[in-house]
């Protein structure tokens, strides 16, 4: 593997990873405690309410989570933002135009081809293939064999140039 590719796939780990997990309850836990110790306890109507900090924080989770879990349904089923989110990862994903490396690359892909070039030639032994149709396959053929090679097919949407 290049040093690139390993390297940007440790930076693409370190993101998830911060962002997703410590980085989230890092963030939890220090919304909680700075909301209790800066509001809760210079209000005296809040404090009367939550003389301490454990009911406060288990309130807040009773309540927090699942309004938390209702609001990223929402997001999921309920508006445009996530097929927004979605079409742009689409967009970006160069496995749209190139095959994906495994199974599909060393036996699946390699079956049709197969079996796409069994059919053409049973076709021209029989004399039902017409000349647009065997420009078609011959056509279907080469895009297949592209793709088992590792190339692409289509045109992948260019990066922009910074």
């Amino acid at each position: 593997m290049q040093v690139s590719r390993f390297l940007y796939r440790m930076w693409y780990y370190f993101r998830i990873g911060y962002s997703t997990y410590l980085t989230f309850l890092l963030g939890f836990a220090t919304t909680l405690v700075t909301v209790y110790y800066l509001a809760i306890e210079n209000m005296p109507s809040l404090k009367a309410v939550f003389n301490h900090f454990l009911p406060f924080a288990l309130l807040t989770i009773l309540i927090g989570v699942p309004l938390s879990v209702f609001v990223g349904w929402i997001h999921m089923k309920g508006s445009g933002l996530w097929m927004s989110e979605v079409d742009i990862s689409v967009e970006a994903n160069p496995y749209l135009y190139k095959m994906y490396p495994g199974y599909w690359q060393e036996a699946f892909t390699p079956l049709y081809l197969e079996l796409l070039r069994g059919m053409r030639v049973m076709l021209e032994k029989e004399k039902m293939l017409t000349k647009d149709d065997k420009e078609r396959i011959e056509n279907l053929e080469e895009k297949v064999r592209k793709l088992i090679e590792g190339g692409y097919v289509g045109t992948p949407r260019t990066r922009i140039k910074l």
